[in-house]
């Protein structure tokens, strides 16, 4: 009997709670109604919108706003991800007038009882009223004004069109606006392309942004996913194969806040740069579309090059050790969420990714990856990290159970690699050797640690790849590909070095005797080189080298321009090889195509700038000839490699190896890339043997599928047999290339 008493005074007591609550929630509606904001401006939503840059084929490279947002029509979504917000926000959503009467009641009833407001119950609806016109304080006015804004808002708006309001609205962590940038933030792909799996946990954010990010908690998102599958599988969204197989699938997240197609920070900033200047603020809230000459294959391939080129470089100089060290917990859950924690503030450098180590055998070394994932480094890490694992290695670097590392694949087939942050910079830029535009932009290893831009603004010493500039003012002087010249010691006046005692050197140290400008020049041979500078004529030297688009202020005459002692950008050094790509003609580089609006109405449009002609056509295909050998059978044959043999370039490496570069062509590309140190000290490397193998990489992808060519003599070119020791004529010798006037045998020119 006094079970049911005590029953009835709870019932009446709530039911008393109830009524007065919705007295006070009637009253308060009656005074706020007429106070709420005009929702009809929803009919024109205009978010804010981030300045985009693409590239000539329309993939995404850069992004800069106040918010990462794409806003994309309802329809176009997948239904999949319609589904999977209506089971974890709102599956009543196309049956109630804004506020789930039934969910409010039983929101209300636990609020009462817990004295507070604790427990939440809003629609979708109600989340958009919250977002577009309150705060996020947990009040009773507040709930009371999102309910009475819901039912405004559905009096306005269609189902639909609210749906579509919340899918672009929405905040869903890591700067991400809308599940369109959220699926590229956490997925790497747009929001069309996603599965049951990747919709089941970007439904799951909503609720809580930062607790169910995936790239920070993975095993809490994943925890939250799993609750909307079950959800889905409830209501009938889905089958019961569906919730299995997407229980089972695994997740690929996104280490990294990078939502682009390619990486291609350091050109996105000089496009920034531009568009501030000239339209000022509202670059980043309007939507407006710049795109670039870039390609989206080249962007990647040389993004994929400067990387494995780092990696490599890194790798061959010795393993340092661990980044840093965890002690790790007894308690599993304490040991991981101090591997999350540590996994979280470290970012990814360019395809370098923290890792926890768990394990360490003889046999492999185990680590933990951000998202849960762990892999194994084989025997070949093993013995890469022995100076880590020995007796010898201090407590701070070596490996074992709670290193934090850094790991690395160098393709999608590739092993994952143990490797380190590397001290090295690297860049790489190429461009269409016709008009100047740029097709591939790698300013540096990686942007986030260094905004400076090393295409643009690194003036370093081009060592020998500058020589062919000093060659070609030979052949224009009448010295031919046979004129003979001694490789021996020389001593040079310091005042024609500037003042400096010069003692110049073969790179290898030694010398081989007479030899043809041909061979000088496949070799590299420094003290020849000089010779050729010598009986050029400095000052005619360095008068034809400008020709080629170098500022005059950077190109001295003096003799130590033989050698590439001037400075000089990586684009200006990609320019001056265009000209001989180009049969003689100079191009201006250029990236900007167009300028529009969100609305893809055209603002602004860039002509290609014309090319001038700045060198005689026969002496750039006698010097494309001379670069080929080059390739062929000198120091950069490891371009052969690729099994092309319409390739041309030259190595260069300065004194102590503080600059090592490529500077080459084919057919539709001509590229540069470098690697050294910035605050400059030895890297122990060649251009061969460091910045080649970057050109190569990006030359095999850039030129896949493009036919090899060969390149037409000019008019007033002729072919003559010459002895390969002597240069003289000989009907039995090689076959040589020369300028129509200037034929074999002939004395070298008279200095001026």
């Amino acid at each position: 009997m006094q079970k049911w008493r005590f029953m009835r005074v709870v019932w009446v007591s709530l039911s008393a709670m109830i009524v007065a609550a919705m007295v006070v929630t009637g009253l308060s509606a009656a005074v706020l109604y007429p106070n709420l904001p005009d929702v009809a401006t929803l009919k024109d939503y205009s978010p804010k919108l981030p300045l985009r840059i693409y590239t000539e084929d329309g993939a995404l490279i850069g992004e800069f706003g106040e918010e990462k947002r794409s806003v994309v029509v309802l329809k176009n979504t997948p239904l999949v991800l319609r589904q999977a917000i209506l089971a974890a926000e709102d599956e009543r959503f196309y049956e109630h007038g804004g506020v789930d009467s039934l969910g409010v009641l039983r929101a209300a009833v636990s609020n009462v009882l817990s004295g507070g407001a604790k427990e939440g119950a809003s629609t979708i609806t109600m989340q958009v009223a919250r977002n577009f016109f309150l705060s996020s304080e947990k009040s009773f006015k507040r709930k009371i004004n999102e309910a009475l804004l819901a039912v405004k808002i559905e009096s306005t708006l269609s189902k639909d069109e609210i749906l579509e309001l919340y899918i672009n609205q929405i905040y869903l962590g890591q700067r991400a606006y809308g599940f369109e940038a959220a699926a590229r933030v956490y997925f790497g792909k747009p929001l069309d392309q996603i599965d049951l799996a990747e919709a089941a946990m970007l439904a799951g954010l909503p609720k809580a942004p930062s607790a169910y990010n995936p790239v920070v908690n993975f095993p809490r998102a994943k925890i939250r996913q799993q609750y909307v599958l079950k959800r889905m599988r409830d209501i009938k969204f889905i089958t019961e194969a569906e919730f299995d197989q997407a229980q089972r699938r695994k997740l690929v997240i996104r280490y990294t806040p990078q939502t682009f197609d390619a990486a291609a920070d350091h050109l996105a900033e000089l496009v920034r740069q531009y568009m501030f200047q000239k339209y000022g603020e509202q670059i980043y809230k309007t939507g407006m579309r710049v795109y670039t000459t870039v390609r989206i294959a080249d962007q990647k391939a040389a993004v994929d090059a400067v990387r494995a080129g780092v990696v490599e470089y890194t790798r061959r100089h010795g393993y340092p050790g661990a980044e840093a060290q965890l002690t790790l917990p007894a308690n599993a859950q304490d040991r991981e969420a101090a591997i999350a924690d540590a996994l979280a503030a470290r970012g990814e450098l360019n395809g370098l990714l923290p890792a926890v180590v768990l394990r360490v055998d003889s046999k492999r070394i185990r680590v933990r990856l951000r998202g849960g994932d762990e892999v194994d480094l084989g025997p070949a890490e093993i013995e890469f990290a022995q100076a880590a694992l020995g007796p010898k290695a201090s407590a701070a670097r070596r490996l074992r159970p709670g290193s934090v590392v850094r790991v690395v694949r160098l393709g999608p087939t590739q092993p994952w690699l143990l490797t380190a942050t590397p001290q090295v910079e690297a860049a790489l830029v190429s461009l269409s050797p016709e008009s100047g535009a740029i097709r591939a932009f790698v300013g540096g290893f990686d942007f986030v640690r260094s905004q400076y831009n090393h295409v643009t603004q690194a003036l370093r010493q081009p060592g020998s790849t500058f020589k062919p500039f000093i060659y070609s003012a030979a052949l224009e002087r009448g010295i031919t590909p046979a004129t003979v010249f001694e490789d021996a010691p020389i001593r040079i006046n310091p005042a024609l070095t500037g003042g400096v005692e010069w003692n110049p050197q073969n790179y290898e140290r030694e010398t081989e005797g007479p030899m043809t400008m041909r061979r000088a020049l496949y070799k590299s041979k420094n003290l020849v080189s000089i010779r050729v500078l010598d009986a050029t004529g400095v000052g005619f030297a360095q008068q034809h080298a400008l020709r080629f688009g170098f500022p005059a202020e950077r190109v001295p005459a003096l003799y130590t321009l033989a050698l590439g002692a001037n400075e000089a950008t990586p684009l200006e050094m990609a320019v001056g090889y265009a000209v001989f790509a180009n049969g003689g003609l100079r191009v201006k580089p250029h990236y900007l195509l167009r300028v529009t609006d969100k609305e893809g109405r055209v603002l602004e449009n860039f002509t290609t700038p014309e090319v001038e002609p700045v060198l005689d056509p026969r002496n750039a295909f006698v010097m494309t000839t001379l670069l080929q050998d080059v390739v062929r059978r000198g120091t950069a044959v490891k371009a052969m490699e690729l099994g092309r043999l319409d390739l041309a370039g030259k190595t260069g490496t300065t004194d102590d190896t503080r600059d090592t570069w490529f500077a080459g062509f084919g057919p539709t590309r001509v590229a540069v890339s470098w690697l050294g140190f910035d605050q400059p000290r030895p890297t122990g490397e060649t251009g061969g043997g460091a910045a080649l193998p970057m050109w190569v990489r990006y030359m095999g992808a850039a030129l896949h599928n493009v036919p090899e060519v060969g390149y037409a003599a000019p008019e007033g070119v002729s072919v003559r047999s010459v002895n390969p020791v002597t240069g003289q004529p000989d009907p039995q010798g090689v076959s040589e290339f020369f300028l129509d006037e200037f034929p074999p045998g002939r004395p070298l020119p008279a200095r001026r």
